[in-house]
């Protein structure tokens, strides 16, 4: 099962997201992803969201699932 959620990136205290597809059964700790949607700064003012919504929609024709969080972004930034 395939699932679009966020991977975190950056410095200590200064996170940045990654928005990528991985397999549900990969462990989060090995970092694989199948594919990188987007990025997501969460520190910079104002929060900027890059996500390529043509990939994001295919992804999600082809049956992965976003999490919750990625959601409720791509709801937020549309």
């Amino acid at each position: 099962m395939l699932r679009i959620r966020l991977t975190r990136t950056g410095r200590k205290k200064q996170p940045m997201y990654r928005i990528v597809v991985v397999e549900k059964s990969q462990a989060a700790k090995s970092g694989k992803f199948v594919e990188l949607l987007g990025h997501y700064n969460a520190t910079a003012k104002p929060k900027t969201l890059k996500l390529n919504l043509a990939k994001y929609k295919h992804w999600c024709a082809k049956g992965a699932k976003p999490t919750r969080t990625v959601e409720d972004l791509v709801k937020k930034f549309k």
